[in-house]
């Protein structure tokens, strides 16, 4: 909804990297959703195509512009083979729950995706805030 005119690209494995939550989001009630550098995870990520005009307009909406979030180059592993692509990780610290419908929209989004059904799982699992 942010880049509408972003396809998917594919999917993929961030390795040397996990999910973990931090900073707090009034609309969401929560912890939001970052990378940290784990050399023992990976994360699964969806790649998007998103043309330089749009990738404004995201920095916009994602507060890389405010500062919340910053973005990093990082290596993705996919069926086809290895591809660069950016992430915004938080500025935050880490630490926080996010809340029960943020997590619920994420793992919904990762199923969607195709993710593992027991990375979904894991996700559906952590602990969170019950809002």
């Amino acid at each position: 909804m942010r880049a509408p005119h972003s396809p998917i690209r594919g999917v993929g494995w961030l390795t040397g990297w996990r999910l973990t939550f931090g900073g707090y989001d009034v609309a969401w009630d929560g912890a939001l959703a970052t990378i940290v550098e784990d050399p023992d995870e990976h994360v699964f990520v969806v790649l998007y195509d998103v043309p330089d005009w749009e990738e404004t307009s995201l920095d916009q909406w994602e507060g890389a512009v405010r500062g919340a979030y910053h973005k990093v180059r990082l290596r993705v592993q996919t069926l086809d083979g290895e591809i660069v692509a950016w992430f915004y990780v938080l500025d935050g610290y880490e630490g926080g729950l996010p809340s029960a419908r943020y997590l619920g929209c994420l793992a919904e989004a990762a199923e969607r995706a195709g993710a593992p059904d027991d990375y979904v799982k894991e996700l559906r699992e952590r602990p969170c805030t019950s809002f």
